[in-house]
Order: structure tokens, then sequence, then C-alpha cells
């Protein structure tokens, strides 16, 4: 049992208040999970009573249901590594991965993206947030951006990222990849956004559903088959790069005409 799919189908029925408990405990995971409910909610500055209510509508039994679940999806994502579907042959993987890139484009949803679009029409300033092999990919989506006039901001480490995020306004875009969206740091600056200046926030994650997903203003879902080299990541990425060229192209195709100057060969 995961912590984050436990959560997931109930982050969006938090109050405010909740919402700040939950902010708590996901940035707390490893301290929490050794400690009491009472130790927990003093550092909270709620009661206990308070507290467990708390845990009992983000899906859980009792307290050390709680703590346990925790405790287990820290390890698991230490040890976590599925299988390489190379297993099978290469002409049945490759069948499957054109599958999951064409899937990934016909399950998009027409009318987010239409918004996201109208959105850019604003020339909000982009923000990309993006970490591991995501990151190569954001580098070719900001030169995308950048090419179109926009301002478009990149912090690729943490140290940066922290910082860059006191700079977001209301009138700004966010995006976030990220393939299993239960990432501690995304949902973080998701919760820290939407509970201050929230820009607009667009995810673009795995088909399962997740925490990111749900925290997300807009969100677009990809399939794909997670890979492992030598206990590296290696899962294609193509399917997320298309959605992000398909939104450009969707805002270039609305822009006015003669605002930009578009040669196809």
């Amino acid at each position: 049992m995961d912590f984050f799919e436990v959560v997931n189908p109930r982050v969006s029925e938090l109050t405010k208040n909740e919402h700040l408990l939950f902010d708590y405990v996901v940035k707390n995971l490893n301290e929490i999970k050794n400690k009491s409910i009472r130790e927990v909610a003093d550092d909270c500055f709620v009661s206990t009573t308070t507290f467990l209510r708390f845990v009992r509508k983000i899906g859980f039994s009792g307290y050390s249901e709680f703590t346990t679940v925790i405790k287990y999806t820290l390890l698991n994502q230490k040890t976590e590594e599925k299988v390489s579907p190379f297993v099978v042959s290469q002409r049945e993987y490759r069948e499957e991965y054109l599958k999951n890139i064409n899937e990934s484009v016909r399950v998009i949803d027409k009318s987010s993206l239409t918004a996201v679009a109208d959105y850019l029409k604003q020339k909000p300033v982009i923000y990309l947030f993006a970490k591991g092999m995501n990151k190569q990919l954001m580098q070719y989506v900001k030169y995308l951006f950048a090419a179109a006039g926009f301002l478009v901001v990149f912090p690729e480490d943490q140290s940066m990222r922290t910082i860059v995020q006191q700079q977001i306004h209301s009138e700004d875009i966010v995006f976030i990849l990220t393939y299993q969206g239960k990432d501690q740091e995304w949902i973080q600056l998701l919760q820290q956004l939407k509970n201050t200046v929230h820009p607009l926030l667009v995810s673009i994650t795995g088909a399962d559903n997740n925490v990111v997903q749900n925290m997300s203003d807009i969100n677009f879902y990809v399939f794909t088959d997670e890979l492992f080299l030598n206990k590296m990541e290696i899962t294609s990425h193509i399917s997320m790069l298309a959605i992000l060229e398909l939104i450009l192209y969707q805002f270039l195709d609305s822009a006015g005409e003669g605002e930009y100057h578009l040669v196809f060969k």
C-alpha cells in the first residue's frame, strides 16, 4: 500500500486547514514515521483529535496504519525498480511503444488544450519544473517557447527552484513534468502556489491517478512503460514532449494573422 495512492482520491476534498496539515505531512514523512500522534499534533498546533480526524479523512483507519503506510512508502521509494519490458521481443515492444504514443495523443482533452493556448495569449511568464531525464526535455521546451516570444524560466537545481518559487505571480503559468506524480517537492510546490498567488498550474504525468494530477488546474496524462537500465531510468518521454509541442502549436494556430511567420516545408 502506497501513501500517495491512498490519499490521492481525497486530496480535492480537504479544507484549507486540512491542506496545511497535508502539506506538513508531505514535507516531513521521514520524521513523522517515528513520532506519536501527540508529537505530530503538537508540531501542527492542533489537538490529537483533530489530527486523527484528518488521518481518517485522507483514507486511513487510524494513526497506526497511517505511520505504517508511510514507512512502507519510504522504503519502497528506495528499492522500487520495474522489470524491463525487453524480456519480450523487440517487435512486440516496438508495437507497444508506438501504441503508447498514439494513445497519449488521442486522449488529449481538446478543451484543456484550448484553455492553455488561450491563457498563453496573455503572454504570461512560463515557469518549467522538472527533474532527472525530464530536465533535458525541458531544455528543448524552453527553446520552443522562447522562439515564440515567451519569457521562459527553467530553474534546474533545487536551490534555484526554491528562489524562483518566490518570483511567480498569479498571471503566470507553471508546467510540471513528473511521470509518477508523487514527488514530494512538486506536491509542496503546488501546495504553496495554490495557497498564495495561484498561477495556472499545468502538469503532465502518467495516466495513473496521482497527487500532482489532482492538485493541478489542468492535467495531461501519457501512457508509457517505465524502463530502468543499470538502475538508471530510461523511460521514453516522447509522449510528454508531444503534448508540450501540441500546446504550442495550438497557441500558434489561434494567434492573430501576421503575428507569427510559420513556414512549412
